[in-house]
């Protein structure tokens, strides 16, 4: 079949080569498969809701794909960033915790119900540092550079995180 210069205007890149689809389509399935799990797994950390993580996840997709037709899992990462800042403010750090005086015994008796209800009660900045650091292993720059702080806040943030959650646990 040979179709004018005119008519692959009309019809376009579809008409002529179903295969380039498929190939994009299975570009875009691998990597939504490579990076869906992390994503929704940040987007529910930092909503505590299942619905508002699986929207989160389909517009950072959207977004991701919007800019590039190969996003780069830091590309995905921005985006999330991006969507995650329309529901909540993130750059500020609110804790200050005070130094410890004593040691806190919280490994023997943590169970995850309260490693979860803790983190859910974590400032949304210092919540996405910690996840982002100690869940997900991202380094202290990637982590800064995304959410826009510098790597000394960020560390700070971590430290502060890791205390608050210390003295809920405690309780």
């Amino acid at each position: 079949m040979s179709l004018s210069i005119g008519e692959m205007k009309i019809f376009g890149m579809a008409a002529y080569s179903p295969a380039l689809l498929q190939n994009k389509r299975e570009t875009y399935s691998e990597i939504y498969d490579c990076n869906r799990h992390r994503v929704y797994s940040l987007a529910f950390w930092m909503t505590d809701n299942e619905l508002a993580a699986e929207q989160l996840m389909t517009d950072t997709f959207c977004s991701a794909f919007a800019v590039s037709e190969e996003p780069t899992a830091d590309d995905i990462d921005r985006a999330l960033v991006a969507e995650l800042r329309q529901y909540i403010a993130i750059g500020t750090l609110i804790l200050n915790c005070a130094p410890c005086d004593q040691v806190l015994s919280v490994r023997c008796n943590a169970q995850r119900v309260d490693l979860e209800r803790a983190m859910i009660e974590l400032p949304n900045t210092e919540k996405m540092i910690f996840v982002m650091h100690d869940v997900l292993n991202y380094d202290y720059a990637r982590v800064a550079f995304l959410i826009g702080i510098s790597e000394t806040n960020c560390r700070l943030g971590s430290h502060q995180a890791r205390l608050r959650m210390r003295e809920l646990l405690a309780k």
